[in-house]
């Protein structure tokens, strides 16, 4: 049985992580069926937003080490590296090992998806727990929430991203405090250095990512699509490659922005009003 449930509520779909016994940590089955979940959202027209979350009140414990023992006793981790070799994004399925696209072990961890996830982080969301809040596009956090690289106490490299994301995120200086320490990060220090976007009381991030989620789906989607696309598309160009990029995928939405105009003219949305 799957420990990955999904839930459509209107344009909004909930995907829920559910290992209990394990804190959410992820063995390669639950990747596989995670990475697939993300998958058929960005697959569906009529979802325009995520939110991820863990049950139980936990995010997740990162990689199942108990899994990983297992690989290790049965001689099946070389089997399971291979599995994970880059394949080329959107490539055409190579089996049922290994679906198309690039897998991480966490999962959806290499995909860059057209629309926005939201990370509703309750309890531990460590070592690849932590990975999976960071591709993330927002993370709301419960106030007694922590995130930390406690992968670094057994050797367990982060290799879902943690050494992309967080330097991005964050900064290098403290990135590096992170991963090289592997010490515990609580919501108020999160929020403060930008780890976190929302701190909410315990046992609220779900209900406040939902809020979130439902309000980015009123605004006119392939407008805010493109922006988002064009942030995370600037990384590894120079400032004139970035605007170049910018001024052709957005002045497709010039027509969305004039009849943003209109509407404004015609009184909707003053005084930074939102769609309600």
């Amino acid at each position: 049985m799957s420990a990955i449930t999904v839930e459509k509520i209107g344009p909004v779909t909930v995907v829920t992580l559910d290992r209990p016994e394990v804190r959410n940590a992820v063995d390669a089955p639950t990747a596989l069926d995670l990475y697939r979940a993300f998958l058929a959202f960005e697959a569906d027209a009529e979802a325009l937003v995520a939110v991820f979350h863990g049950a139980h009140g936990h995010f997740c414990a990162g990689w199942d080490l108990q899994a990983g023992a297992r690989l290790a006793a049965e001689g099946a981790a070389s089997e399971w590296l291979a599995d994970l070799d880059f394949a080329p994004a959107h490539a055409a399925p190579l089996g049922p090992r290994k679906p198309a696209g690039p897998l991480g072990p966490m999962g959806p961890t290499r995909l860059l998806l057209s629309k926005p996830v939201i990370a509703a982080v309750s309890g531990a969301a460590v070592a690849g727990g932590m990975e999976l809040a960071l591709w993330c596009d927002l993370r709301v956090m419960e106030e007694d929430a922590y995130f930390g690289v406690y992968c670094r106490r057994f050797g367990v490299p982060l290799i879902d991203g943690g050494t992309v994301r967080l330097p991005r995120l964050v900064g290098l200086g403290r990135a590096l405090d992170l991963i090289l320490t592997g010490r515990k990060v609580e919501a108020a220090e999160a929020l403060q250095m930008g780890l976190a976007n929302r701190v909410v009381p315990s046992g609220g991030a779900r209900d406040a990512a939902m809020a979130l989620a439902q309000q980015l789906a009123k605004f006119p989607q392939e407008t805010m699509r493109a922006d988002r696309l064009n942030a995370y598309e600037q990384w590894d160009r120079s400032l004139a490659q970035a605007l170049h990029l910018e001024w052709e995928r957005s002045k497709q939405r010039v027509p969305d922005a004039l009849e943003g105009a209109r509407r404004f003219a015609g009184g909707e949305g003053r005084h930074g009003r939102f769609p309600s």
